[in-house]
């Protein structure tokens, strides 16, 4: 009788190639979010490198490749397979301005938003934290271009503002994607059934506005998310694996400091 030899053990790279390919399948298939390969991690004398080749890489292996990486963009689950196929252990980035826009702020003022937002009841859509320290709260396509506008009007210069609107011509990068030797993006709302409906980011405005004059005072003692645990098992077993591109541009984006 012939014996069948068991399939050999997935190695650490198979293994972070799965997750990031299901994630992306999952935006595109679940959300009809657009998705897209960015750059991603090598491993250089034992240290993770962006596969930009550049040694001071601010985003390494998390940010677009070229260019041109806007056309690129697909919510065709096909397209993705193929896209990922090309380098499995690429980075996975949200195009904005398309299905939603995004507020990007500091961890201390994330925590107080969202602490504010919940208690007043106001309904919210996927919120993500990098492990940078920034809180990402995803917001109707078009909504998060108004808020300079809505700070001028109140007397506020937007450069006295730490909060980055991701709009058209930008991107945010989504989990389980790791950002060199910092971590992995987490989901601290995952997207459910519950958010699919996007929030205007008007409604987001007052307690942001809020949270991140209040929080000038607060990064000193840190205040920490806790990410949720679904979404959050594509972290699992993302450890240090090698992977390779070339310098992209970062995206058009307001940025509000």
């Amino acid at each position: 009788m012939a014996t069948r030899t068991p399939p050999a053990p997935a190695s650490a790279a198979d293994t972070v190639a799965a997750h990031l390919l299901d994630a992306a399948l999952r935006y595109a298939e679940d959300r009809h979010w657009d998705v897209v390969p960015g750059t991603w991690l090598t491993t250089v004398d034992g240290m993770p490198r962006c596969s930009c080749g550049h040694p001071a890489c601010a985003s390494p292996g998390a940010h677009p490749v070229d260019p041109g990486w806007a056309g690129l963009a697909t919510g065709s689950t096909l397209t993705v397979r193929r896209l990922w196929s090309g380098q499995p252990l690429a980075s996975v980035l949200l195009p904005t301005g398309r299905a939603f826009d995004a507020l990007d702020v500091s961890e201390a003022a994330g925590c107080l938003a969202l602490a504010r937002l919940e208690r007043l009841g106001v309904p919210l859509g996927p919120v993500l934290c990098t492990p940078t320290r920034r809180v990402v709260f995803f917001v109707l396509p078009g909504s998060a271009s108004k808020f300079p506008a809505r700070l001028r009007r109140l007397g506020r210069p937007p450069a006295s503002i730490d909060l980055v609107v991701h709009a058209a011509g930008s991107h945010v990068v989504a989990p389980p994607t790791r950002v060199g030797s910092a971590g992995h993006t987490q989901w601290v709302r995952e997207p459910t059934a519950e958010n699919r409906w996007l929030p205007d980011a008007e409604s987001l405005f007052n307690a942001m506005v809020y949270a991140v004059r209040a929080s000038a005072g607060l990064d000193g003692g840190r205040r920490t998310l806790t990410p949720t645990p679904s979404w959050g098992r594509h972290q699992a077993g993302l450890t240090e694996v090698g992977v390779r591109g070339a310098v992209g541009g970062a995206g058009e984006f307001v940025r509000l400091r």
